[in-house]
């Protein structure tokens, strides 16, 4: 009696094992022939300060969000990962890549620091030291780096402003990456595409800055 129950609970353990082997193997079809699988999502990173974390506008409408919108309808297989943060500066986004890297190992990485640098007046050979080690670290990565740059008003100092904004022209060219020369190009000359601080671009002002970063981006997604 006993050896037949034995001989019993061999069979069920086998049929068992036969259907999770089953069910194993149905699920990995699923996931190579889904057509945006995990398996085949690739992720863009965006490390930015308010001008990318919606500082001030409904959830949903910002470039990044609509960045995403314009990616999803055209059944793209990118994924994003905003991780802005409203006052970051180039420091906080040095301290905070590798983590990110690390955690989300994206093919692309948007960089857009370095204004909060300039408003506090600190100084620029720290801004061009801390992005240049968020350039080099993302391509290390094996990531495709995209720097937007930056202008500030001429009232911190002629010398100052424009050392600022060739900043960006000599990180881009020196690290051999893809950069947009200034990230509010047709906003920033136009009052009513601000919000009441007279500093963050409004709802109206988001598709333009898209469409300012579109050119050189769209280039980078392609396999």
């Amino acid at each position: 009696m006993t050896c037949r129950v034995n001989i019993f609970l061999k069979l069920i353990r086998l049929v068992q094992s036969r259907h999770i082997v089953m069910v194993f193997a149905l699920l990995c079809m699923a996931v190579l022939h889904a057509p945006h699988s995990l398996a085949n999502t690739s992720k863009i990173l965006i490390v930015g300060d308010s001008l990318s974390a919606e500082y001030g506008l409904p959830r949903g409408t910002g470039w990044v969000s609509l960045l995403d919108k314009r990616l999803s309808s055209q059944q793209s297989s990118w994924s994003l990962i905003n991780a802005s943060i409203s006052g970051e500066t180039t420091a906080g986004g040095q301290a905070r890549l590798a983590t990110l890297l690390k955690t989300h190992q994206p093919q692309i990485v948007i960089i857009e620091l370095g204004a909060n640098d300039a408003l506090r007046g600190l100084q620029l050979q720290a801004t061009e030291k801390n992005l240049r080690q968020m350039i080099q670290a993302s391509k290390k990565s094996g990531a495709n780096v995209l720097l937007l740059g930056m202008r500030i008003p001429p009232n911190y100092g002629a010398d100052y402003s424009n050392q600022f904004f060739r900043l960006f022209a000599k990180l881009a060219e020196s690290e051999q990456i893809e950069y947009v020369p200034f990230f509010l190009e047709k906003v920033a000359d136009k009052v009513e595409l601000f919000q009441a601080d007279r500093i963050h671009p409004n709802v109206e002002a988001q598709s333009i800055l898209l469409e300012n970063i579109w050119p050189k981006l769209q280039p980078m997604l392609k396999p």
